[in-house]
């Protein structure tokens, strides 16, 4: 496996937090790995501004980020304000670069699987199209077991290769509360996908440490064996 797609249910679920904790554990635990970052699209400031700031990639800022708007958008609505179009040519073409310089890259999506990437096509299309292996990351909040089910029947229609799920505290939640919200069992019985782990609530994405460590107490080993 050259790359790990990491999409969500929804915007603010948490795919910036598994991205930065995948990268600092590759960094500190396989440092001979040859990593590579790619937000393929942007709206707003954010994403590809904290990769730089964190991590010492052998990336352009336009490898990071290929295609980048304005405002904070679905990407077809940004690129209206902007008249322009998103170009994913180019897009893809960086992708390729990427994977032909590294040794692995991890690709951060944006939104969830059904959010608008053009006006014809969702992230899901993103995925399915480029043959991506990917995780779904999972809010624990009232609701979430919904949407898990809905977006990995979601993947399944696009036939896109989920290796897991990682569920992911948004807030500060208790014990009790991951239980009731983010049922591992019945969401594993539901999807037929298995749950990698639960990330905890993290208030700070510069400590690469803790984030190491946090992502070291997944279940990476699904990941690497692919």
């Amino acid at each position: 496996m050259k790359s790990l797609f990491i999409t969500a249910t929804d915007t603010e679920a948490g795919k910036t937090v598994l991205t930065t904790a995948l990268a600092a554990y590759w960094q500190k635990y396989l440092p001979d790995c040859n990593l590579a970052i790619m937000k393929p699209v942007q709206s707003g400031v954010g994403d590809r501004e904290l990769y730089q700031q964190l991590f010492n990639l052998n990336q352009s800022p336009e490898e990071i980020n290929p295609l980048y708007f304005q405002a904070p958008l679905a990407p077809p609505l940004a690129a209206v304000k902007e008249g322009r179009t998103v170009d994913l040519g180019v897009v893809r073409q960086t992708f390729n670069a990427l994977q032909a310089k590294h040794d692995f890259v991890l690709v951060e999506g944006l939104g969830g699987l059904g959010s608008p990437v053009t006006c014809e096509l969702t992230v899901a299309d993103l995925a399915a199209e480029w043959h991506l292996p990917s995780v779904l990351v999972v809010p624990v909040k009232l609701g979430a077991i919904s949407q898990a089910v809905a977006n990995i029947t979601l993947a399944k229609q696009y036939k896109i290769s989920i290796l897991g799920m990682v569920l992911n505290c948004i807030q500060p939640r208790t014990e009790a509360e991951i239980a009731d919200w983010t049922p591992t069992d019945l969401i594993q019985f539901l999807t037929d996908v298995p749950v990698l782990g639960c990330l905890p609530y993290v208030d700070n994405l510069t400590d690469l440490d803790k984030l190491a460590q946090v992502a070291a107490n997944l279940d990476l080993e699904r990941l690497q064996s692919q």
